[in-house]
């Protein structure tokens, strides 16, 4: 994937800046401009050295990420490289010459023969040498960054079979009791499933669009047993403009449902969503005791992976008893996760 020039540019000089690199480059150049200003009698011979190592910091590397974005490549011949060299010089000898001859300048350490010749290869070896680091550095990002994506596609597709096994089993079920509300629960899963597919390759997406979501699970349950728990959803208006990993609040609602009233433990569910300072929490109660980690499960367990590739680390899950024999279960997110 070709990176544009004007962002590979800042991001070439952005990562100089670093001390690994940063440290080197001073290490050098102040040699240079100290030489330059003891063995010259011009007057203006130390501004030219700091130009010349300015030039060289600002143009060799950049020059050589430009004429090869993807490394040394000489399947097009040698004309970048050819040009990588013009380059080199032109920008050596317009300072080294064309500015002393415009200032009519005194000679001056770096600007005889000898000098400008070490200096245009110290121009190209340099250059390449940081380039070449710096390219090295960002393509590992970069294949980092589409690992990370690819374990957070993996883990969005376990996670799309576990609801939907659990969705069609339950179905399966009401066929045989109520085909009025099987059929209401296949209308309403087909809405679902148009919804989970959307949000599959979605790192993250609108808070709104998982709330819907989250409801039509709840409304499946309802469906077949109206009784089985009462919904309280408390949300501001209007709601956050956040983004949330897809199916993370949803995933609570499967657990919740799963291990609260559908294991005999009547009463109230509560989806509730509220501001705190520059975060937002989301948090689920259900009725049922907390009984802590269950072998074997890998729901929530996903859901802090998940959360943690898809917010770097900045989301954060908690879930624990609360009282009268409830559980609650708390999504804290950042505030600027937009």
């Amino acid at each position: 994937m070709s990176v544009p020039e004007t962002s590979l540019v800042r991001a070439t000089w952005l990562a100089l800046l670093a001390p690994k690199r940063l440290v080197p480059i001073v290490v050098v150049c102040i040699p240079l401009v100290f030489t330059q200003a003891a063995f010259s009698r011009e007057p203006l011979a130390t501004p030219l050295g700091i130009a010349m190592c300015l030039a060289f910091v600002a143009l060799a590397p950049v020059s050589y990420r430009v004429l090869f974005p993807d490394g040394l490549d000489l399947s097009h011949g040698a004309v970048r490289l050819v040009l990588y060299a013009l380059v080199g010089a032109g920008v050596v000898l317009s300072l080294g010459v064309g500015v002393p001859k415009l200032l009519q300048m005194k000679p001056t350490f770096l600007t005889d023969r000898p000098s400008l010749a070490v200096i245009i290869a110290m121009f190209l070896v340099g250059g390449w040498g940081l380039g070449r680091d710096v390219g090295f550095e960002q393509r590992v990002k970069r294949l980092q960054a589409e690992a990370e994506r690819a374990q957070l596609l993996a883990l969005r597709a376990h996670l799309d079979p576990h609801f939907l096994f659990n969705t069609l089993n339950a179905i399966a079920e009401w066929c045989r009791i109520d085909g009025v509300v099987a059929e209401a629960a296949v209308l309403k899963l087909s809405q679902m499933l148009r919804a989970v597919l959307a949000g599959v390759k979605e790192p993250l997406w609108p808070l709104e669009r998982e709330l819907e979501l989250t409801r039509m699970l709840f409304d499946l349950h309802l469906l077949r047993d109206k009784e089985l728990f009462t919904l309280d959803v408390q949300v501001p208006t209007p709601l956050p403009a956040l983004k949330v990993p897809p199916m993370s609040v949803l995933t609570l609602a499967e657990n919740a449902v799963k291990h609260g009233p559908a294991k005999g433990h009547r009463g109230q569910v509560r989806l509730s969503v509220e501001r705190v300072g520059a975060e937002v929490v989301v948090r689920l109660e259900n009725p049922g005791p907390y009984d802590g980690p269950r072998d074997g499960s890998d729901g929530l367990p996903t859901l802090e992976k998940q959360l943690a590739l898809a917010t770097a680390g900045r989301a954060r899950f908690t879930i624990g008893p609360i009282a009268d024999g409830r559980t609650r279960a708390t999504l804290t997110f950042p505030g600027d996760l937009t």
